[in-house]
């Protein structure tokens, strides 16, 4: 039987590389999650599948030199984010390919985070999305960080509270605050 969670974190913060290759297959299930989560908006026919998604994000995490992690909800929240990195260099790739190809070929890359507006709700352009994302990081690292653990990492407002040592509320405040400041700023 493997080790808790919390026990292997303290292993690979203590230098233990050997602990890293216990971590993954423990959280895989909620990998493939978050990964299924990241997919559930996407364009009918994606080529992407959840699992190719979770492999492509852990390659990517774990290239180069070694990462920390303070503990699972930490490692979660980083694979997320590197999982919507990975649907936003698909989604770049795919539109390149596009300009090449057959003028007027739009098929439009969309993600699940919703707004909802006068006309109901609207699914954004990944790219778009993305690139919203990076601006409210440039104002308030802490707002885009509540919209990845929530919208992309799939935690609820009482997970991401615990996980970030905040109130509910706060967490419930701020979302709605980050919300329509990205509302704002895709409106443009």
């Amino acid at each position: 039987m493997s080790e808790p969670v919390h026990q292997l974190f303290q292993r690979l913060r203590a230098g233990d590389e050997s602990a890293l290759g216990e971590i993954t297959p423990t959280l895989y299930q909620e990998l493939h999650r978050i990964a299924s989560r990241h997919l559930r908006g996407e364009r009918p026919g994606h080529t992407l599948q959840a699992t190719a998604l979770v492999h492509e994000a852990y390659l990517k995490l774990f290239e180069g030199a070694g990462r920390s992690f303070a503990d699972e909800v930490h490692f979660l929240a980083v694979a997320s984010r590197v999982m919507r990195q990975v649907l936003v260099d698909y989604a770049r790739a795919r539109a390149s390919l596009k300009r090449s190809a057959v003028p007027g070929d739009n098929e439009p890359r969309t993600t699940s985070l919703e707004v909802r507006s006068g006309e109901g709700v609207e699914l954004l352009d990944l790219i778009e999305l993305d690139g919203a994302i990076q601006a409210l990081s440039g104002e308030n690292e802490s707002l885009a960080r509540l919209i990845e653990m929530r919208y992309f990492g799939g935690m609820t407002a009482e997970e991401t509270a615990e996980a970030l040592g905040i109130s509910v509320h706060v967490v419930r405040h701020d979302l709605r605050y980050a919300q329509a400041w990205l509302r704002r700023r895709l409106a443009r």
